[in-house]
């Protein structure tokens, strides 16, 4: 099997790459990133001479290396996205250019050469879910331009499997940690700022609730929809952990030995979506996935791995960490 994986220097797909050829001999993947914010090649140092792994640079609004790409694999994941919702609250362009316009070049290749694709995406569509948990079919209401965007790029989706039978998947994720997850999101961030006994700031009362999963848990999903899943359906995809970004930020400082002094709490960022919950019993009976591991041995892991692995992001600009509300 060749797989065309987009984004793959970012946190998921490396992940995912990673993953794939230490668990298999007969895949060949071929990953091209454009290298923007949230891309690392050191993800992926230890692949970099694999057989079965080739990188390229470059964009996939890019339509002639995209259909070039495409002719040769048998399906597409696309990781490639714009994700971070501050960043989307302070210039959306970047977000619709990625999220929907690069979702829609590799679609309307896909459909003429008769590929695959599996489009990845996010339990953020749902906007925050007060009570009980959102399914499959549960209706879309985002609350940021990040979560819109990955909201349209679903009905683009949906639309060319209804009036082309385009052959796609979409998966949707709880909020992913563990290894190589760029600094500006919350876990890293704060083990990274905990480390260096900076300030962590924390927008509101800290008592937003997010669902988590472990990164490793998400690809294993991912794969299994690659080789069981139907063309044409969604599956979400949940690690069943609700758990406020403070409860979080204590968990971390008493890991680490920090003082929960270092809480610094900030301005609440807007349309920030109190809760989010996904019901992921579609692909539990259908494709025999569950999450295995728990939040906490996941995030023990997490932590050894920065503490261990800091010089991956020694050239990242200081302004990440320093910044408190990054979406001003």
């Amino acid at each position: 099997m060749k797989l065309l994986v987009t984004g793959g220097l970012g946190f998921i797909g490396s992940n995912f790459i990673l993953k794939v050829l230490e668990e298999n001999t007969d895949i060949q993947i071929t990953n091209v990133d454009a290298e923007l914010a949230g891309s690392n090649k050191k993800n992926l140092s230890s692949v970099e001479k694999n057989k079965n792994y080739e990188f390229i640079k470059g964009n996939i609004t890019n339509r002639r290396l995209m259909e070039k790409l495409i002719t040769n694999c048998d399906s597409v994941i696309n990781f490639a996205a714009e994700s971070f919702v501050d960043r989307s609250i302070y210039e959306a362009d970047p977000f619709l250019v990625s999220n929907i316009r690069g979702a829609f070049t590799i679609l309307d290749i896909i459909t003429k050469q008769k590929k695959q694709m599996i489009q990845i995406s996010t339990d953020e569509i749902f906007g925050s879910i007060l009570n009980g948990n959102a399914d499959e079919g549960s209706k879309f209401n985002p609350s940021n331009p990040y979560a819109a965007t990955k909201a349209s790029a679903e009905l683009l989706v949906d639309s060319y499997h209804k009036t082309f039978d385009s052959n796609v998947i979409i998966t949707r994720c709880t909020n992913n940690f563990g290894p190589r997850q760029f600094p500006e999101k919350l876990i890293p961030k704060i083990i990274l700022l905990a480390k260096l006994d900076k300030n962590i700031p924390i927008y509101g009362n800290g008592k937003n609730i997010r669902d988590w999963i472990y990164v490793d848990e998400h690809c294993d999903a991912i794969f299994r929809v690659l080789m069981k899943g139907k063309s044409g359906q969604s599956y979400n995809i949940s690690g069943n952990t609700e758990i406020s970004n403070l409860q979080i930020t204590n968990y971390i400082l008493e890991k680490m030995n920090k003082s929960k002094d270092l809480i610094k709490f900030v301005d609440d960022r807007p349309g920030h979506d109190f809760r989010y919950s996904l019901d992921s019993t579609k692909i539990s009976n259908e494709l025999g996935w569950k999450n295995k591991l728990s939040f906490e041995e996941g995030l023990e892991q997490t932590i050894e791995w920065y503490q261990k692995n800091s010089e991956v992001y020694d050239s990242i600009s200081p302004k990440i960490l320093q910044t408190d509300t990054p979406w001003r």
